[in-house]
This record gives C-alpha cells, sequence and structure tokens, in this order.
C-alpha cells in the first residue's frame, strides 16, 4: 500500500557502477502463522542507464534459509513506482529473528543511474 499526500524521503542512485542495498527487521514484530511477501518498492526515472544485466535480489531468513533471484529492469516501466517481489515466508514465533533484505549489482561494472528507492513492502500475501 502507498500513502498520498505528505512527504516521503527517498533514496535516489545518481552514478554508480557498484549496487548494494541491505536492510533487516525482526521478523518477531509481524503476526505468526501469516505468509508475507517482501517487495523493493522502487522507480526508475526516465531516462535510467546502466541496467543491462539484471538485479539479484534477496531474502535472507533468520535459521539461514535464503531466497534469491536475478530480476530484470530493462523492461520495467519507468517514472513510476513498481514493486520488485524478492521473496516470501510464513512468520513463525519459534524460528523468529533479524530477516535480510539485498538489492545488488558489482559484476558488469557498467555506470548505473535513474533508481530511486522508496522501501520495502512487507505484507500478508493474498
Amino acid at each position: 500500500m502507498f500513502c498520498s499526500g505528505g512527504t516521503t524521503e527517498v533514496a535516489e542512485l545518481k552514478r554508480v557502477c557498484w549496487l548494494e542495498l541491505h536492510g533487516k527487521i525482526d521478523t518477531r514484530k509481524l503476526s505468526p502463522g501469516i505468509l508475507y511477501q517482501v517487495s523493493f518498492i522502487i522507480m526508475l526515472k526516465d531516462p535510467a542507464q546502466g541496467w543491462e544485466l539484471p538485479v539479484n535480489v534477496r531474502l535472507a531468513l533468520p535459521g539461514g534459509k535464503k531466497q534469491q533471484h536475478k530480476e530484470s529492469l530493462m523492461e520495467k516501466l519507468r517514472a513510476r513506482w513498481i514493486e520488485i517481489p524478492v521473496g516470501e515466508f510464513v512468520a513463525s514465533e519459534n524460528d523468529g529473528g533479524e530477516m535480510e533484505i539485498s538489492m545488488f549489482e558489482y559484476e558488469g561494472g557498467m555506470w548505473k543511474q535513474g533508481l530511486v528507492i522508496k522501501g520495502v513492502a512487507i505484507k500478508p500475501k493474498e
């Protein structure tokens, strides 16, 4: 869900060749037994450059289980907020702890620009 009105702080990638984002949250703050979907909320400005190679997105859950895949940003819509799915999990009282969400791409060496990150969405999967 997105709010309208008010001011939202965002991070904008100006020009880099190494992209690496990490965030953490304690899963014990979530309701147990619920299937959650985790996504990055991003926007690609027009023009956005350097996204020929896909980015890696990863969800590292408490206990060491990881979900990771590559996501191509080349064909994504420009100048509007989109969700990039990272993974999903069931919150548990027994296996709770710190979860890490990541997005990275540093193998291509291409200069990247035009990525705006609004945040991470963790919401019950419908």
